[in-house]
């Protein structure tokens, strides 16, 4: 992002019900993708915090029941550093991640995609939106957003009036 631009100018804000809509459309897009019979996942694997939102919803849309979390901390803020387990999943259903589906909102540098599929290389890695640095991390992803683009989602922003551009009424 340009030095010059604060993360709001160059924002692309999500909605819920876009949110809502994009996970959906992940998880028809991974439907019958799965290694099991008949193309199912064994579970859904939410990165958190963001992926927890899309992980839930694309287990609802694919009737997966089992469903765990990996808290990996790569962000302070707006400020990117090294990325690190703060809680793993249940060893027992990982494995090396055959049959796993990872979930999480975005990829951007890819590195906490990184970290995880080191843990879990055969896993199946999916995020709502990518950034080109990151794509090369995940299999499968439903929307590309340019790399010096700020993503405001939902679960940050609260609804507040907002001045007119021009006028006062």
């Amino acid at each position: 992002m340009a030095a010059d631009r604060l993360p709001h100018e160059k924002g692309f804000h999500i909605s819920w019900d876009q949110i809502h809509r994009d996970s959906r459309a992940l998880a028809w897009r991974l439907e019958n993708d799965g290694p099991g019979a008949g193309g199912k996942w064994k579970a859904v694997v939410a990165i958190t915090r963001g992926g927890m939102a899309p992980a839930m919803i694309v287990a609802r849309e694919l009737d997966i029941r089992t469903v765990d979390t990996i808290s990996v901390k790569s962000y302070s803020h707006q400020d990117q550093g090294e990325a690190q387990v703060l809680k793993s999943p249940d060893p027992e259903l990982m494995g090396d991640g055959e049959g796993i589906l990872i979930v999480d909102d975005l990829v951007d540098s890819g590195k906490t995609l990184e970290l995880v599929r080191e843990l879990f290389p055969k896993a199946h890695f999916a995020t709502v939106y990518a950034k080109p640095k990151g794509e090369p991390m995940v299999d499968t992803f439903i929307t590309g957003v340019s790399q010096d683009t700020w993503i405001f989602f939902p679960w940050d922003m609260a609804l507040q009036y907002v001045e007119p551009y021009r006028g006062t009424d």
